[in-house]
């Protein structure tokens, strides 16, 4: 499972952020003991311990006492709002940038985005691109 280039205590972390992210782990569910997750995935208990501690540092997870360690309250969200900046900065801004030097225009490349929301039946977006569930106030994509 853990086969990449990082860090193996790196991606404990990012597969514990992902299952919160996603849903599967959710706020204030216990998560597998870093003696259970080192047994399970066959690592070194410190790799383990090493990247629960950092997910305790973020806010991630928190440790009750003699019980165990769980999803901290508002971890997804904060999760989702790193993400969604982290998209904005690293994918979106540079499509924009090399849309801009290929000479497509703003309003092509939202017509684009349009056509494609109401395509995946997200097609409630106004003119600004703002809809009930996906309001474009920049604290929304970029906080």
């Amino acid at each position: 499972m853990f086969d990449g280039t990082e860090p193996i205590y790196v991606q404990i972390a990012d597969h514990l952020r992902a299952q919160v992210l996603s849903g599967e782990l959710r706020e204030e569910e216990q998560v597998m003991s870093t003696t259970q997750f080192a047994t399970t995935f066959r690592i070194n208990p410190a790799t383990a311990a090493k990247a629960f501690s950092g997910l305790v540092d973020e806010g991630v997870l928190y440790k009750r006492r003699g019980v165990g360690m769980f999803v901290a309250p508002g971890a997804h969200a904060r999760l989702l709002a790193d993400h969604r900046a982290a998209y904005v900065e690293q994918v979106l801004d540079p499509a924009l940038d090399r849309a801009e030097v290929l000479g497509i225009p703003m309003a092509a490349l939202l017509d684009h985005v349009r056509r494609r929301a109401a395509a995946t039946g997200d097609g409630g977006a106004s003119a600004d691109g703002a809809s009930a569930d996906h309001p474009t106030d920049t604290d929304e994509v970029n906080p």
